[in-house]
């Protein structure tokens, strides 16, 4: 494990934010473009912002169940370094994105609750990115509920694993412990309302992540 952890903060729908993000060391930068989500960011903002971050940040768009002309558009025309695919998306749809893309960065986000779901999870097996997120009754995400992080260890991919859900300053660290992750990623847990980042929250959950003390 590095000894400082990559953190990815999801849900950015204010400049203020993204810039504070950025100035605190985070590794990617989070727009949801998906309507019905509390944390939806408008898309040309969002292209706005990665822009001007680019050289410095990673920028995901994160999309839930999109075409695949949207999915490809989020890396060609807005700019922005990776997609984090939810919802039922294949194996197929996953690389026919990064083909469209000349080999753009595909994150695929899973709800984990089991066994079953990490094993449906390693069919992915061309994807740069996997993030295991919790499963929750009627949300693709952002329910701020943690998963049970043992079954991260029945794993048999070889793809970096994003840790997300539930995560905040005060349980990032045994989190880190118990999964070994390649990134952590945290929306709710860094927020005084959905979609506003809690300055002081921001900056305790990112020095947690970054330098994690073992337990």
């Amino acid at each position: 494990m590095d000894a400082v952890t990559r953190a990815k903060v999801c849900g950015i729908t204010r400049t203020q934010d993204a810039e504070l993000a950025v100035e605190l060391g985070a590794w990617a930068l989070g727009f949801i473009l998906w309507p019905p989500s509390p944390r939806a960011a408008d898309a040309a903002w969002a292209a706005g912002i990665a822009a001007r971050y680019r050289r410095r940040v990673e920028t995901v768009a994160v999309l839930v169940d999109p075409t695949l002309d949207e999915a490809t558009s989020a890396i060609n025309d807005l700019g922005f370094s990776a997609v984090q695919l939810h919802g039922g998306v294949g194996t197929s749809f996953c690389d026919e994105v990064k083909r469209r893309t000349g080999g753009g960065a595909v994150i695929r986000a899973f709800r984990i609750g089991s066994n079953a779901d990490v094993q449906d999870a390693d069919r992915f097996r061309a994807v740069d990115l996997q993030l295991y997120d919790t499963r929750a009754e009627g949300v693709q995400g952002g329910s701020g509920r943690t998963w049970e992080w043992g079954l991260a260890g029945t794993r048999r991919s070889h793809v970096p694993l994003v840790l997300s859900g539930g995560l905040t300053a005060d349980n990032v660290a045994e989190a880190i412990a118990a999964t070994h992750p390649y990134a952590v990623d945290v929306a709710s847990g860094t927020e005084s309302a959905p979609g506003i980042k809690d300055p002081v929250r921001l900056e305790a959950f990112l020095a947690a992540a970054h330098h994690p003390v073992a337990a």
